[in-house]
This record gives structure tokens, sequence and C-alpha cells, in this order.
């Protein structure tokens, strides 16, 4: 049987800011339906990495592969395209203080969609209820706690209907139990409408508990020095670093 196409495809990806180089020799597959984890160490270049995946900085050197296209080296009517099939929240949530949830999430089917302003309503408040937030509509963000603002950044993501939404720190902020709440929200999503998911962050309880997928980024070396299921990399990476950073240090006092 034929191996599926990956959804996502990094092939021997080099990161840089002019001479300076973040990342190199970074290759790793994202497939479809994935929780993919990109993870490591402070300043390993963890945000940089989901910066080339969405299209917002090109690589040094290496691809970056939406199944058979070529970010990089499609046309620019290509690259809106895949840009169009993905949805991303920041950590700050990145809502508009100015705008009602409802507004905040209209904005993108007001810009790239022909909806009319009636269906534009009726999806509002299908997103807004899918993120647990039906009811809330007219609210503002200063009005709603830092986990509803992190449902409603993620209820503005999915407006589109994308198949990949990326995730940069959603637990950031959050308390233990609204940072539960939201990994169970992710999955729930991924589950029931199909998307692939791909998400930076260090908190360990989210790695382990929906991570089916990852990357792990050193920054002494500049490279990724593992890839797999976090749960495997815990139990069998015999790497120092992977260990220390998956077991909080633990691993170190253990040696």
């Amino acid at each position: 049987m034929q191996k599926p196409v990956p959804k996502i495809n990094v092939n021997d990806l080099t990161m840089a800011y002019g001479d300076f180089v973040i990342q190199r020799d970074l290759t790793f597959e994202i497939a479809t339906g994935d929780i993919f984890i990109i993870m490591g160490g402070s300043g390993c270049g963890k945000s940089t990495l989901l910066r080339h995946l969405v299209g917002l900085k090109a690589p040094a050197k290496g691809r970056v592969l939406y199944g058979d296209t070529s970010f990089w080296e499609t046309s620019p009517g290509e690259q809106e395209k895949i840009m169009r099939s993905i949805g991303i929240t920041y950590q700050s949530g990145a809502l508009w203080s100015s705008l009602t949830l409802a507004e905040n999430v209209s904005l993108p089917l007001k810009e790239f969609s022909r909806f009319s302003d009636a269906q534009i309503r009726e999806l509002v408040f299908l997103k807004l209820s899918l993120v647990g937030l039906a009811g809330f509509e007219d609210f503002y963000p200063s009005e709603i706690s830092g986990g509803m603002q992190k449902r409603a950044a993620l209820a503005r993501a999915m407006a589109l209907d994308p198949e990949i939404l990326f995730f940069d720190e959603p637990s950031a902020g959050l308390d233990p139990v609204s940072a539960r709440r939201l990994d169970n929200l992710i999955l729930e999503l991924r589950d029931s409408l199909g998307a692939t998911v791909v998400i930076v962050t260090h908190e360990l309880a989210s790695i382990f508990a929906i991570g089916n997928n990852s990357v792990f980024l050193d920054p002494e070396t500049r490279t990724m020095i593992a890839t797999g299921n976090p749960n495997t990399l815990l139990a069998e990476c015999q790497h120092p670093t992977v260990q220390s950073f998956l077991t909080r240090g633990e691993a170190e006092v253990n040696i």
C-alpha cells in the first residue's frame, strides 16, 4: 500500500536571521489528524519554526511542503490558497479589544468569504458555540476571562473551516483547570472536524495529554534531536537533553 502524503513535510530546513542560524537540518512530517507538538528549551526557535510553517518567514534553506506543494517555491496564488486552509491562534489571543467576540470572529468571514450578513451571523454563532461561548457574542474581550479569550481566538481561527490549526503557547497564562479544558477542546475539535493541529508549547501536561507526534529543538546544537510521540520519547529516548526536558530535570537527578 502506498504511504499517504503527509499534511506537512519539512525537508532540510534551516532558519536564520541574516548570518545567525536559529536551527538547521530540520526534517520531519506532520500527518493528517496529528496533534503535533513543537517543543524544546527557551530560545530554541519554536515560535520561529511556527512562522516558517504558516508562511510568515521564508527559510534560509530547505522546503516546507503542504501535500505535494512546496510553499516557498509555488506561485503567490497557490500560497494564498494554502494560507486560507490554515487557522492561527497566538499566545496573547490577539483579539481586537474594541470589537465584540462576534465581531472578532466575523472578521475573516467578511474579508475572505462571500456569505451574506445573515449567513455570517449564523456561522459566528456556530463557531462560538463550538468553543463553549454561546451567549457571549456581544461581550468584549475585557469582559471575559483569559481562558474564554483563548477560546474566542480559537473560534476566530476556525471561522473559515481550516484544515490545519496552529497554536502558539495556547495554555500560557492559564490556570491548570482552564489549561486542561482547552486541551480537551482541542482534542474534541480535532476529532469532530478532522483538523490537523500544530502546537508550540512547553507545558508538559498538555504535551503528554494531547500530543501524538512532535519535534524537539535543541538550542545548543541548533538542530532537532528527537521526533515522535512525546510519551514514546519519554519512555525510550536516551538523549539526556530530551529526558531532562520531559521530566523537568528529574532524569538528571537520578543519573
